[in-house]
């Protein structure tokens, strides 16, 4: 790239809010499919959970799907969903997103024992308050460990998606290869980076919320 120096920190001072814009473009990009994902994770999770037959063909048609690249997947969206359009990148990333989950929810409620799943029935439990309290709280670490998978992997892949027309900070990576200006890349890995690591660290805040036993066991496990 010649002489031109690694970051320009005038470009940077002038263009944050074009950087915040694309920031918060790539988290609405890469995070909701894996909200969504996770809204189908757990009532699937729970179908495989109680008929284990139905769990090892969806498992193998996500691994499928898991294993297609990205971008020929955005390819062949386009023509149904429109170029440049969130549905584009989403569907797929949600796709990914819930190849992942869907093996960590049936773990979680697979972790219950069964003892406890007889006790509660014997302390009175229905099937529902059973799920609410014992065995969907049993599941939150399991459930966190793959939303972390997830989150961190569809980050990173929501990039792809400037290559159809959207994919947030991904344009940076462009405009500085098009451009000879490595200014945009670094700042695109900076703020990707930044993202992935500030979204880890809700998820594992959220863990401890939710979860507090989970990092008692771990302790004592040591």
């Amino acid at each position: 790239m010649g002489d031109e120096p690694l970051v320009r920190w005038h470009w940077l001072a002038t263009h944050t809010d074009y950087l915040r814009g694309l920031l918060l473009d790539h988290a609405v990009i890469a995070l909701l499919p894996v909200l969504i994902a996770l809204a189908g994770a757990v009532p699937l999770g729970l179908v495989c959970a109680r008929f284990p037959r139905l769990y090892q063909p969806l498992a193998a048609v996500f691994n499928v799907v898991y294993a297609l690249p990205a971008l020929a997947v955005f390819v062949v969206l386009i023509p149904y969903t429109g170029l440049a359009t969130q549905a584009t990148v989403m569907i797929p990333l949600t796709c990914y997103a819930l190849a992942v989950l869907l093996p960590t929810t049936v773990d979680g409620l697979r972790a219950v024992p069964e003892p406890v799943r007889q006790a509660a029935t014997a302390l009175g439990y229905g099937p529902w308050r059973r799920l609410a309290a014992v065995e969907l709280p049993a599941a939150v670490p399991y459930l966190v460990a793959g939303l972390r998978v997830a989150a961190v992997s569809s980050i990173s892949l929501a990039s792809v998606g400037a290559l159809v027309g959207r994919g947030g900070l991904g344009y940076l990576f462009i405009d500085g290869f098009q451009r000879t200006f490595p200014t945009p890349i670094i700042a695109g890995i900076v703020l990707t980076a930044a993202l992935a690591l500030a979204t880890d660290a809700v998820l594992l805040l959220a863990r401890r919320v939710l979860a507090p036993w989970a990092r008692r066991e771990a302790v004592a496990g040591r």
